[in-house]
């Protein structure tokens, strides 16, 4: 008989147990650190009162002590007379927790009428001046605290009376007051303790609205209800949420950019395509003339399309990955081409970099930026040409700001052109050669940096100055 097949089964393997939540996590830190804070508190108060009640109750004996010692007078024979009137009713009850002993010299001895029929064969005198507190002590009855002073009474031409007052108490009385506090203490913590629970479940529940706003602000860009994340987080929360809104800027931007670069190459190739198409109407008047300016139209076409496709290549802020460029070779390298393209103008470019300047970006973003800037500037100046780039530092953040200006003594932009100018495609002056394309991609880096750029009047050479201004991040 064949033997049947054998099965295998395979489990899948449990999935690892959720955390607990940051709610959760708090919640049993706090009630287990609350416990032990209130705990520790019941005990500190317990003791404290319980020395308390002790320290009230040897002045309390001590006062009874010196109420005696106050009332009580020598007779002429030398013989001790206690004062009939009680310092309080109950030494006078038998039985009431609270005696009276007075031993003396010559086996004298006195005790209050509540004394009477207690044993106090365990108190002994005292030499002058001492006394003595002591508690509690196992007696036949019962637990005793007391309060023993020995004094020496003075009499005219006799040996003065040595006797020790001694004042009783039972523990019942102490451990009655103090049973009473504690049951007092520990129904007030208690109750302390679940209003400070209630109270802090309500404080971790407003203290993580904004993680859950975080939360419910990220499912409304999902959906496309919302273009970013709310910007009114606490300190703590902006720095993610900054992030976040990088992340979601720069898709975006990097689609607006191809767009942007797309529809700069089409405008650019449009003069070069319209002179190529009326020289090649005008061939059969002037073909030896042909072949030059088709050449010359086709290698503008041809660095125009290079250019174009570098620029599409920005890559714009990164956030995490972003390297720091150091400015001033850079400077020195793009002045020194710009210098012999407009040696004719004999232009002067001067430096203010601080030694600490740097680009936290794309090298290749940096030198477009700064090309254009100083392309711009060298193009416009009649002599001077100023670049100047400072480090703006921000506690807390750990990448400084950085502060970028070209000016020069050229004639300046009026403030009524100067939105005209940045527009896409606009030059200054039709008469001066280029495509009016600079300023817009500066714009496109700016942009993509977080930064902001700024055009007015340079105050030092009174031409234009074109400044941009990168945030700390």
């Amino acid at each position: 008989m064949p033997s049947p097949a054998a099965k295998t089964t395979t489990t899948e393997p449990e999935p690892p147990p959720r955390p607990f939540s940051l709610a959760a996590r708090a919640a049993l830190a706090t009630g287990l650190v609350l416990a032990a804070f209130l705990g520790a508190i019941g005990l500190t108060l317990s003791k404290t009162n319980a020395d308390s009640a002790r320290n009230a109750l040897q002045d309390r004996l001590q006062n009874f002590v010196i109420a005696y010692i106050a009332g009580t007078d020598v007779s002429r024979y030398g013989h001790p007379l206690l004062p009939d009137a009680t310092p309080d009713p109950r030494f006078s009850r038998p039985g009431s927790g609270l005696y009276a002993v007075v031993l003396g010299d010559r086996g004298f001895r006195w005790e209050s009428s509540s004394a009477i029929g207690r044993d106090f064969g365990f108190l002994k005198p005292l030499a002058v001046g001492d006394h003595e507190f002591s508690g509690p002590v196992d007696t036949r009855m019962g637990r005793l605290y007391y309060y023993s002073w020995g004094v020496a009474l003075d009499l005219p031409e006799r040996k003065p009376v040595h006797l020790t007052f001694t004042v009783a108490q039972t523990e019942e009385q102490l451990v009655s007051s103090n049973a009473v506090y504690r049951r007092s203490l520990v129904g007030w913590l208690a109750t302390l303790g679940v209003l400070l629970i209630v109270l802090q479940l309500l404080l971790l529940r407003w203290s993580l609205t904004p993680l859950r706003k975080v939360a419910s602000d990220m499912s409304r860009v999902e959906r496309g209800d919302s273009d970013h994340l709310d910007s009114q987080y606490p300190l703590e929360l902006t720095g993610l949420t900054e992030r976040i809104n990088g992340f979601i800027d720069s898709e975006r931007e990097q689609r607006t950019r191809y767009r942007n670069t797309l529809a700069d190459l089409a405008h650019s190739l449009k003069t070069p395509l319209a002179v190529i198409r009326s020289q090649v109407e005008a061939a059969a008047a002037e073909r030896p003339q042909l072949r030059d300016a088709l050449l010359d139209q086709v290698r503008r076409m041809d660095e125009l399309v290079a250019y174009q496709l570098a620029r599409a290549a920005t890559s714009g802020r990164q956030t995490f990955a972003a390297v720091a460029v150091p400015l001033a070779g850079h400077a020195e390298d793009l002045v020194r081409s710009l210098e012999k393209v407009y040696a004719a103008k004999n232009v002067l470019c001067e430096f203010d970099i601080e030694d600490a300047a740097a680009f936290h970006g794309e090298q290749g973003d940096l030198l477009e930026l700064m090309g254009n800037l100083l392309e711009n500037a060298f193009k416009w100046a009649s002599h001077h040409v100023l670049l100047v780039a400072k480090v703006q530092p921000q506690a807390g953040r750990p990448r400084p700001g950085l502060w970028l200006s070209v000016e020069d003594d050229g004639p300046g932009i009026p403030e009524d052109k100067i939105e005209k100018v940045l527009q896409r495609g606009v030059r200054g002056d039709e008469r001066v050669q280029g495509h009016g394309i600079g300023l817009s991609i500066v714009q496109d880096i700016v942009r993509a940096y977080r930064g902001e750029l700024v055009v007015d009047r340079s105050p030092e050479f009174g031409g234009a100055r074109f400044s941009v201004r990168f945030p700390p991040s």
